[in-house]
């Protein structure tokens, strides 16, 4: 753990960020269920942001990148930029609420790194945040957990923090783009809140920071694109379902045949 010089040192952009209770978050409960992520909220079970984008994107391109560099090779990449996602996100939480922490391995240290720039850049111009790592749902739809809801530059913000392995374009960060529209979408339903931006901040384990930003119109264009992958998600699980069920008869009618004979 750092002592309080080191914990100063490292709020290097001045003083912590200014906390404001204006919101009264609920804390959800991530499941795993036969591979697909869930949240417990309230009692009820919802698919998790990401798993609806999962099951409803085009795999094209990350089968043909398997196919180039080989399978075990990208689990490898796979499970290091995981670790050192995990690693940047536990930096930039800590910060935010004003904790003391530190990772002396060379993945914490490439990550703190990293989380440094996302500090001393992206969240410059948050005046006050609402809640960190928080659990955002829309009743019987979906949740997920956003790294921050926050005050950036006079207005209500969705942030997500991302590592990356290189810089990307902005075609690239759709995905992106979705899961802040979604969280936005949540925040306003059930706080009626009026969250105006989501702000995508990136770094890469050289220090080159990006940021993504989408406002007012651009962020409720978003906001359609995601209730559109939403009703593909229900329409793949109501295929799965009625597949299953006709698997089901099928065995049964087998099952009865076999019987009979």
């Amino acid at each position: 753990m750092m002592e309080d010089k080191d914990l100063n040192e490292y709020h290097s952009i001045g003083k912590p960020i200014k906390y404001n209770g204006k919101y009264s978050y609920i804390t959800g409960t991530r499941i795993e269920d036969q591979g697909t992520r869930l949240y417990d909220v309230n009692g009820s079970r919802l698919p998790s942001v990401t798993t609806i984008l999962g099951a409803t994107k085009d795999q094209q391109f990350l089968k043909e990148w398997k196919a180039k560099v080989g399978e075990k090779e990208a689990d490898r990449i796979k499970n290091v930029s995981s670790s050192r996602g995990t690693a940047m996100h536990k930096f930039l939480e800590h910060y935010i609420t004003g904790v003391g922490y530190d990772d002396l391995t060379e993945l914490g240290q490439a990550a703190k790194a990293m989380a440094k720039k996302v500090i001393d850049i992206g969240l410059a111009p948050v005046e006050e945040y609402y809640g960190s790592e928080v659990t955002l749902y829309y009743p019987g739809l979906y949740a997920g957990s956003t790294d921050l809801v926050c005050m950036h530059n006079g207005m209500e913000t969705i942030v997500d923090f991302k590592q990356s392995n290189r810089p990307k374009q902005k075609e690239w960060v759709e995905d992106y783009y979705l899961q802040i529209a979604a969280y936005a979408m949540a925040h306003d339903y059930v706080y009626g809140s009026q969250i105006r931006q989501g702000v995508i901040m990136m770094c890469t384990p050289d220090l080159y920071y990006q940021e993504f930003k989408i406002q007012d119109s651009e962020l409720r264009q978003w906001k359609h694109k995601f209730l559109k992958r939403l009703d593909m998600y229900h329409e793949l699980k109501y295929d799965e379902k009625e597949k299953a069920k006709v698997e089901l008869r099928a065995t049964d009618f087998t099952g009865n045949e076999q019987d009979s004979e």
